[in-house]
């Protein structure tokens, strides 16, 4: 029991570091990949905290396993370089007992992300969609630039000859109005200011010496009013400008955003619906023959009549009018059948990529995770065998290892998707490779 604590003391402060590292790398990523969208925003620190902390939901999924491979290979590494994994086989004690308690919470560790990916991941993706989508659609603040038009308020385009750095004082103003579709105003003004209400609902502009010429735009020849004003305010709704916040319920959650029970009953529903177009078409297809069948039987039969009453009545001739149409219609309905199990095949395809779709993202919920236990058998032989220690060693073979892992599942993933492999090979075969390979290297080790 003491050489198992032991073994798991060394794996804590590597298992910590590579953790934190991976967590700052995959942070770094992310904020230089969204830098443009936040910049410029007038958006407030804590909202950039908030969407930070719902994106490190995804990098503790990934970083997790990246740490258990790094943190076994360090440890293994250090016992191995360091003899003691030597003197402990000397002792009667195998590779094999000693990978028993990394093993016991590798398996932990991967209970537990799976119910992370389950119960937290779904949730913070969406709520971080919905925050990247707000951001992405504000509007930074009310900018008005000197000698160039502003269409930032919706119906309205405003110049202004100079601004003043440090207060909001405007001179040569000119405001095109054209909000009311009945009538254009064109408002201009030697000087005012600019600012928001209280409230922020509001931008208001007070205008000082100016004129407002009012056009009636279904008939300009009439209703032209001139209006000259020594001093004047204007109010416009401030919508779309600054950071708001949507209501979670008004998106509709995607397949990363769903844990696997939700994302399973979607798939019975849309395996039902299947069912459903292929019975109908089934029971369309029987009645179409059996109409068609029926109509040339008695067509048949009528014709028959006709036939051996006057020789010289060619077969189907004497159909009366109706008759042929009838034999017509049946007759295109069953051409139509190869068209109709077309359609069927297409809409039962888009169903089926669905139905791929989510299942993949079921099985990557439990696969990843299970990547814990994966690296854990991968990581101790190898450290064992590579006898040093040392961070760069096993960052490195974890890296190469975790890119090999990553691009079979992303690999596997696209293939799923396009319905050349099933979802569960396409998620799990890296992890039986890779497993299978970590069991060998286990049992040839001496």
């Amino acid at each position: 029991m003491i050489i198992y604590k032991y073994i798991l003391k060394s794996h804590i402060g590597p298992f910590l570091f590579a953790f934190f590292t991976t967590i700052f790398l995959f942070l770094f990523q992310f904020l230089m990949k969204s830098i443009d969208q936040l910049v410029g925003k007038g958006i407030s620190i804590w909202v950039i905290i908030q969407l930070i902390a719902y994106n490190l939901a995804w990098m503790v999924t990934l970083a997790v396993p990246m740490a258990v491979l790094v943190s076994v290979l360090m440890a293994f590494g250090n016992l191995s370089s360091n003899n003691e994994i030597t003197v402990m086989k000397a002792g009667g004690i195998s590779l094999q007992k000693l990978m028993i308690p990394v093993i016991i919470v590798a398996l932990i560790i991967t209970y537990l992300m799976i119910r992370f990916n389950n119960d937290v991941l779904p949730e913070t993706n969406h709520q971080a969609r919905i925050l990247l989508t707000d951001i992405s659609r504000t509007k930074p603040t009310f900018f008005l630039e000197p000698g160039k038009f502003s269409e930032d308020i919706k119906g309205t385009r405003i110049f202004v000859r100079k601004t003043f750095e440090n207060s909001n004082k405007l001179e040569g103003i000119y405001i095109y109005d054209y909000s009311d579709p009945s009538y254009k105003n064109i408002i201009t003004a030697k000087r005012g200011d600019i600012g928001f209400t209280s409230d922020f609902d509001n931008i208001v502009m007070n205008l000082e010496e100016g004129e407002i010429h009012q056009l009636y735009s279904i008939n300009p020849t009439i209703k032209y009013r001139k209006i000259e004003f020594q001093s004047h305010r204007i109010t416009f709704e401030s919508e779309n400008f600054g950071f708001q916040r949507s209501s979670g319920s008004t998106f509709i959650r995607g397949d990363r955003e769903l844990s696997s029970a939700s994302m399973n009953k979607i798939v019975d529903s849309l395996k039902l619906e299947i069912k459903k177009i292929r019975a109908k078409f089934t029971a369309d297809t029987e009645v179409i023959l059996r109409r068609y069948f029926y109509v040339v039987d008695s067509c048949l039969q009528i014709n028959h009549g006709a036939y051996t009453e006057s020789q010289g009545i060619k077969p189907l001739d004497s159909l009366k009018t109706p008759y042929k149409d009838s034999l017509k219609a049946s007759f295109n309905q069953v051409r139509d059948i190869p068209n109709l199990a077309r359609n069927n095949n297409l809409l039962t395809g888009q169903y089926q990529r669905q139905i791929n779709s989510y299942d993949v993202e079921i099985y990557k919920k439990y696969s990843i995770p299970f990547a814990c236990l994966v690296f854990a058998l991968v990581g101790a032989p190898l450290g064992y065998k590579i006898r040093k220690s040392g961070f760069g060693v096993a960052a490195g073979l974890s890296l190469l290892f975790f890119l090999i892992y990553w691009i079979a599942l992303i690999g596997g993933e696209k293939l799923a998707d396009r319905s050349i492999v099933s979802p569960f090979v396409g998620m799990w075969v890296v992890n039986f490779i890779l497993g299978g390979f970590g069991l060998y290297l286990i049992f040839k080790t001496k």
